[in-house]
């Protein structure tokens, strides 16, 4: 999608959503921004939906009959749609929202929510340049990583990393030798807008650490994060 048009006043948004009531809420709040919203009441629906059109954001519930919301995002990552997804859920805990991250999910909102805020929000996701292809690699202490297709490898052996775990690595292995701090990090990854749980960081370090093994990451006192040369 052009970037111009992702910035434009008038976008075409999906909603995948089995509740009528904040079905018409999200509409009534979108349509004030003159955007044009589509809808799917199961996430199965959604998914071929979010298939086939064309769309600025979607806006994902979690708790979804047919397919789960997670569910719908990981499918949608795996196949390299990389349409900004922003999560709804009534669920509250740190670790539901980092599973909505680290299934792909560029942004992560509670119900009940202000309309406002999720206009706020919406925009946001909206103006974010489109993510390009990169085809180069990147390499220190053993680990390598294709950030186009999250192919890694440390030390010649295949690391399976996830899309948010790739992120992470991607923005510790561009700093070369220089140490990066958890806030750099986090707008790196998640977006200088995000507000969610502060200790997100320290959490996604302990899955990467798991993957690519806990020496790999160097934890400079003071200073940040760097792959260990």
């Amino acid at each position: 999608m052009d970037i111009n048009a992702r910035q434009g006043t008038t976008m075409r948004l999906l909603l995948i959503e089995d509740d009528n009531d904040i079905a018409l809420v999200v509409d009534q709040a979108l349509a004030a921004d003159g955007h044009q919203l589509d809808r799917a009441a199961d996430g199965l629906d959604g998914l071929w939906m979010a298939r086939e059109g064309d769309y600025g954001v979607i806006v994902l519930d979690l708790l979804l009959p047919g397919m789960n919301g997670f569910k719908v995002c990981r499918t949608l990552r795996d196949e390299g749609r990389h349409t900004p997804i922003l999560m709804l859920t009534a669920k509250v805990g740190e670790y539901d929202e980092t599973e909505g991250f680290d299934c792909g999910a560029d942004d992560y909102l509670r119900k009940p929510f202000s309309p406002a805020v999720l206009r706020a929000r919406v925009t946001a996701l909206l103006r974010r340049p489109p993510m390009v292809k990169n085809v180069e690699r990147l390499s220190r202490g053993g680990v390598n990583l294709d950030p186009s297709t999250r192919a890694c490898q440390v030390d010649g052996r295949p690391v399976e990393l996830t899309g948010r775990q790739a992120q992470l690595l991607e923005a510790l292995l561009r700093t070369e030798d220089q140490p990066v701090s958890r806030l750099q990090l986090t707008n790196s990854v998640w977006g200088a807008d995000f507000d969610g749980d502060p200790n997100v960081v320290d959490v996604y370090l302990g899955y990467l650490r798991t993957k690519i093994g806990r020496d790999k990451v160097e934890n400079v006192r003071g200073l940040g994060y760097r792959i260990r040369a």
